[in-house]
């Protein structure tokens, strides 16, 4: 049976979201990118505490770029996570492959370079050196999903529902701007119009993200997963009003052969800017033969 993983809105503790779910995605103040709101360094054990409490899978998101000068740190979070009752660390930085070795860590790891997470070769590399699962990219097609998933033995995370992260930078785009043009707006969202198209875009202390300009709404496609026996499917909260996000974790979990089309209605109803996002746009670049 797939599981359903989600990523949370607000520290507030929901009983009613995790009925739905059965794990969650959170993250750590300086450690974590693309979530819509971290932990502090002291707030993480109790969350964790709470979420095995409710018999919910924990994984963490570590998946920034760290400089040199943050590495000290880092490894006390891994040592410190190592301690706790997680089921593993999605990174996107190499160096805490390396760290988990060179510290002795039993924790696993989640390989989540978003958009290199393209293939079961590297996947299968990865795995060789004890990273068990894959959060694999929102930028392949639903066939190339479940290709890579009969030549691995990797656990496989696929995006379902939600906006896509497309872009970061270390670059602070929309602050410079702001301050370029004397703009005066302290939003914590801000969004870009190109070619009708409106993208949300964060500027916050680790740089920009911008996301994708539609939700991608694969419920239909999440039965396809669970008969392929894909692992997790990742629902994503950010930018979706909570109860809305609750209402999309439920029909997820409850979604049949009966009631599927009724349920994709209602999630098309309840937003006007979703579609199937890559699952069925091939590449237009081919490899040389």
């Amino acid at each position: 049976m797939t599981k359903i993983i989600a990523t949370l809105k607000t520290k507030e503790k929901n009983l009613e979201l995790l009925k739905y779910i059965d794990a969650v995605i959170i993250g750590i103040d300086g450690y974590s990118i693309n979530l819509p709101f971290n932990y502090n360094v002291d707030e993480i054990e109790e969350a964790i505490s709470f979420f095995n409490l409710h018999n919910k899978e924990v994984f963490v998101f570590l998946n920034k770029n760290f400089r040199n000068d943050e590495l000290d740190d880092l490894k006390y979070i891994l040592n410190r996570l190592d301690n706790l009752n997680i089921n593993g660390i999605v990174y996107y930085d190499i160096a805490i492959v390396n760290l988990k070795e060179k510290l002795g860590l039993n924790i696993e790891l989640i390989w989540g370079q978003e958009h290199m997470t393209t293939n079961s070769y590297t996947i299968n590399y990865w795995y060789e050196y004890g990273v068990k699962y894959t959060l694999i990219s929102s930028e392949i097609t639903l066939d190339e999903v479940l290709e890579i998933k009969n030549n691995t033995n990797s656990k496989l995370i696929v995006q379902l529902f939600g906006y896509i992260p497309m872009f970061n930078s270390l670059r602070h785009v929309v602050k410079n701007y702001k301050r370029q043009f004397k703009l005066i707006d302290e939003s914590k969202i801000n969004y870009i119009e190109k070619e009708d198209k409106i993208y949300p875009i964060i500027d916050n202390k680790d740089g920009t993200v911008v996301y994708s300009s539609n939700i991608i709404n694969a419920i239909e496609e999440s039965m396809i997963m669970n008969e392929n026996n894909i692992d997790y499917i990742l629902l994503n909260s950010f930018n979706i009003e909570a109860e809305k996000f609750i209402e999309v974790c439920k029909l997820f979990k409850n979604v049949d052969k009966n009631n599927v089309s009724e349920y994709n209605i209602r999630i098309k109803e309840m937003f006007n800017n979703t579609d199937k996002g890559f699952l069925y746009k091939e590449t237009i670049y081919k490899v040389k033969e």
